[in-house]
């Protein structure tokens, strides 16, 4: 069956499909993705990805805990569904892109050398890495259950994933690709989607 990702140029297809062709790439073939399905300047279907993961995933935590909706309004389903949407229209974007800003700088650091002075070496641009944090989330949309050891299982593979990514979009060394992807992983999984929080638990 071909791929999705075989030819980006161009913008890549939309739509649920795609979404979940996609999901499933980022899961069993994340190089084949980051590699063939990361194109310049082609963020829309990444930021559609990301918030299609943090909506399953705010979903699944809502229906499967529902003491964390807060009383909004007197009836408890339609302030789940104001919480769904604040999640899907508002924290989901926000959330990528700082993310990504950070992801960004963290690249840059990445990137310096010393070649008979500052430089910063060879690297994607700011679109790509853009996508890979997005499409790296791709396990968190399984994390959505209030199941500490599943959702430090996400956050770790999650982060695995935009190691994978960075190392293959920017060709970061395995030191260098340390530097890049940590501190993202750490605000955008660890944070974001409260695995930290989680990992807590687990200890204490």
């Amino acid at each position: 069956m071909t791929s999705w990702i075989e030819n980006p140029e161009g913008g890549r297809a939309r739509g649920p499909r795609a979404l979940a062709r996609a999901w499933v790439e980022a899961l069993i073939r994340p190089r084949r993705l980051f590699a063939n399905g990361v194109s310049p300047g082609d963020q829309a279907p990444a930021l559609t990805f990301a918030v299609a993961v943090a909506g399953v995933y705010a979903l699944g935590w809502i229906v499967s805990d529902p003491s964390v909706v807060p009383g909004i309004v007197v009836s408890v389903p339609v302030s789940a569904a104001i919480l769904f949407l604040l999640v899907v229209v508002l924290a989901a974007p926000v959330g990528l892109h700082l993310t990504a800003a950070v992801a960004t700088l963290s690249v840059i650091l990445a990137s310096v050398e010393y070649d008979g002075g500052l430089a910063l070496r060879d690297r994607g641009g700011v679109s790509e890495t853009v996508q890979v944090v997005a499409y790296a989330s791709s396990p968190m949309a399984l994390a959505g259950a209030p199941i500490p050891l599943l959702r430090v299982a996400c956050g770790v593979y999650a982060a695995l994933l935009l190691l994978i990514g960075f190392r293959t979009v920017h060709g970061t060394s395995p030191l260098r690709t340390l530097v890049a992807g940590v501190p993202p992983a750490l605000i955008g999984y660890g944070v974001g989607y409260r695995v930290v929080a989680a990992a807590r638990s687990l200890i204490g």
